[in-house]
């Protein structure tokens, strides 16, 4: 079960000789498509509703690379196509019986009363039934069909997918992340060399499959690109490991695997069949839905969804091997897509997917060049919309943005909504609390420069000492700095702040009496501070100003060339 010891799987010969399998298993599935004689799939005959042992709507079958799933209107059966691919193999009988327990077994975490029961195919090629008499043709995952066009990919098509929902995406995310099962010292899940693997055998498949040369050039930059990145974070990725990164994961989380089912977003269709492409980095997963975004054209999402996510998770360490994993993420789907070309019989069909593998290669060489490292800090009043504006900005700028409100409270093992009645100087407002939270982001933003990704710290950073220590480090260190100062008239404020406070579902706690100490506590910009500064007046944002702070703090930070279409 599972790929094979390491020090075969890492070389050459063993990713070729696999290539060769998979090659070998798609010419076998072509061709039995193509007969009209001995033994064709029984998938084909089960358009029937007498194989069908309760009443069915339209049938319908969709193929995948790796199964069929026949539709029947209340419910679905999963059969997995007798294939061996290297990275997964459902090559015979057993196997496929075994992968379909353990579809049923891990989906249930996410989907519970979608996946039901696996039950049998019997009868003949020819004459089929789902748990029919005669012998057993194959197995199949007996799950509860919901509408396809519930699909996340879908509903992100037609414009029905708002920013709340995926909110809702990320928080499950980082929810199941949270509390999923550890990979511990002694297995072998997390270790570098299986980071690099997987990564490595998307090229060597793709590079066996007929190939532009165009096409073949970029692949081998690619490949290059990925061995030296892997090398310069080998450690980070040994670290991962140490902190309890590699957990039991879903594995295969793009968004045509989430459904809106009964008013909730729900993950479904996790990986089953390779226990090392689950047990991954939770960066690796997180990963996933970013690339997908990307590739619908909505960064703006992808962005709201890992800003949501680390907020959750708190894991900003984590952006340091981000790109990488954006990049593997956009290959696999590259690697299946291209597979699925190979196994297409319509001229148009396989032209279709080869332009969405070109499509997915284009992205993984985007993500593999882009990098903008700055800071930015916000700086204003409790209730003057720095929060507001700050998730505008870094979802406009592609920018990880840390909330202060939640790292303070983060800092001393309490959840964003906690509640701790803190008063000015006491509680979450001591000043060693406040001197550790600004320590605490200034090198969260750090890492995420690092990384190449523009940091936003959405914090009041009212006294000069919070703003002079983090704008020392950019000096010396080049980054690309600036100033987002949020202006709004002191009625409003308090209007602000009392609504908030009462709702008790923000991460700030800021009350009257906060407000009121910062008022007079509040040291302002100096006129050396105002030239890296932009001023956002925030008493009824429009959309054309939002746009001119926009443009403003991209000409600070050297990115003019930015586009900016996502903040008006």
């Amino acid at each position: 079960m599972g790929m094979q010891p390491r020090n075969i799987m890492s070389s050459p010969q063993f990713f070729h000789s696999k290539a060769e399998t998979m090659l070998a298993e798609i010419a076998t599935v072509e061709s039995a498509s193509n007969r009209n004689c001995a033994d064709p799939s029984p998938v084909a005959f089960l358009n029937n509703s007498a194989c069908f042992p309760h009443p069915v709507g339209e049938i319908r079958i969709i193929e995948t690379h790796i199964s069929w799933v026949v539709l029947t209107g209340e419910y679905a059966y999963k059969i997995k196509k007798p294939v061996n691919l290297g990275f997964l193999d459902f090559s015979t009988l057993d196997l496929r019986q075994h992968y379909c327990n353990e579809e049923l077994r891990l989906n249930r975490r996410f989907a519970p009363s979608t996946y039901l029961e696996v039950v049998t195919l019997r009868g003949t090629a020819a004459r089929p039934a789902i748990g029919g008499d005669g012998p057993i043709l194959d197995y199949a995952v007996k799950m509860r069909e919901f509408p396809q066009e519930d699909l996340a990919d879908h509903l992100l098509t037609r414009g029905e997918l708002p920013p709340e929902r995926v909110v809702e995406i990320a928080l499950n995310t980082a929810r199941s992340h949270l509390t999923a099962s550890v990979a511990d010292g002694d297995m072998r899940h997390g270790d570098t060399q299986s980071v690099l693997d997987p990564a490595l055998q998307n090229f060597y498949q793709l590079m066996q499959l007929p190939c532009e040369h165009n096409d073949e050039s970029r692949l081998r930059a690619l490949r290059l690109w990925t061995e030296r990145e892997f090398d310069r974070l080998r450690e980070s990725f040994a670290r991962r490991k140490l902190e309890r990164h590699i957990r039991e994961c879903h594995g295969d989380l793009h968004l045509g695997n989430i459904v809106l089912l009964d008013d909730r977003m729900t993950a479904f269709d996790c990986i089953e069949f390779n226990e090392h492409l689950r047990w991954i980095d939770v960066m690796n997963e997180a990963a996933f839905p970013v690339m997908d975004f990307a590739d619908h054209d909505r960064p703006d999402l992808g962005n709201l969804f890992l800003n949501s996510y680390l907020e959750e998770t708190g894991d900003y360490e984590g952006i340091v091997v981000l790109r990488f994993y954006l990049v593997y993420r956009a290959m696999v789907r590259a690697k299946i897509h291209r597979i699925r070309a190979q196994q297409a019989q319509a001229t148009a069909e396989r032209a279709r997917l080869e332009s969405k593998f070109r499509g997915y290669l284009d992205l993984a060489i985007g993500f593999a060049h882009s990098g903008r490292p700055a800071i930015v800090i916000m700086h204003g009043l409790s209730g003057s919309g720095k929060t507001t504006i700050a998730q505008q900005l870094s979802q406009s700028f592609g920018a990880i943005r840390i909330r202060s409100d939640v790292e303070r409270k983060r800092l001393i093992g309490l959840r964003a909504v906690a509640r701790t009645g803190s008063a000015v100087g006491v509680g979450l407002y001591r000043e060693d609390v406040t001197r550790a939270a600004y320590h605490r982001i200034a090198r969260q933003a750090l890492d995420i420069s690092e990384a190449g990704f523009p940091a936003i710290i959405d914090a009041t950073f009212l006294q000069r000492w919070q703003r002079d220590d983090i704008r020392r480090v950019c000096d010396g260190l080049h980054l690309p700095f600036a100033i987002v100062s949020v202006k709004a008239q002191e009625q409003t404020l308090r209007r602000r702040v009392a609504r908030r406070f009462a709702g008790k579902s923000d991460a700030s706690e800021a009350d009257m009496q906060v407000l009121e100490y910062q008022l007079t506590m509040q040291e302002p910009l100096s006129d050396e501070e105002l030239l890296l500064a932009v001023t956002a007046h925030n008493e009824c944002p429009s959309g054309a100003g939002r746009a001119q702070v926009a443009r403003a703090l991209a000409s600070l930070l050297g990115f003019a060339d930015l586009p900016l279409g996502g903040c008006g």
